[in-house]
């Protein structure tokens, strides 16, 4: 009998689509009361909170992603594609109107808040290749 492939093992394994989600939801984590630490120390309370919930929405934002895209690749894999389409445009709406109104205030922690952003897409994009390289290739290895 032949080897199954590794769609087929995924198909079978209905929890592969957020297995990674505990290990990036705690780097998140950990980088949003670094964040917090280094934003108080330098700048004070409104960085300690700009810095930490800036990694906080970049944390939601791709959970979000990560369970929709989940959801609708388990219906279906067509629609991956509008589902992630229409959840990209929406959030980065969502985002620019927060960031203006947030801007408009003139709330000393907005710097913060851009770099918590920033600081959180890095930490997170880097784990997931760091887990998709390590763990996930061990485990669709053998």
């Amino acid at each position: 009998m032949a080897e199954p492939t590794a769609r087929a093992a995924a198909a079978e394994d209905r929890g592969w689509r957020l297995r990674h989600l505990p290990v990036l939801l705690a780097a998140s984590a950990v980088m949003a009361a670094l964040g917090a630490v280094v934003g108080g120390v330098t700048r004070g309370g409104d960085a300690a909170l700009g810095a930490a919930v800036g990694v906080g929405i970049t944390a939601l934002s791709y959970t979000l992603t990560t369970v929709v895209l989940a959801w609708a690749d388990s219906r279906d894999t067509q629609l991956v594609l509008p589902f992630g389409l229409g959840l990209y445009v929406a959030k980065f709406t969502l985002l620019g109107a927060v960031m203006v109104a947030v801007a408009s205030t003139g709330w000393p922690g907005l710097i913060p808040l851009c770099l918590g952003i920033a600081a959180g897409v890095v930490v997170w994009t880097g784990v997931h290749i760091w887990w998709l390289t390590t763990v996930h290739a061990r485990r669709t290895r053998g």
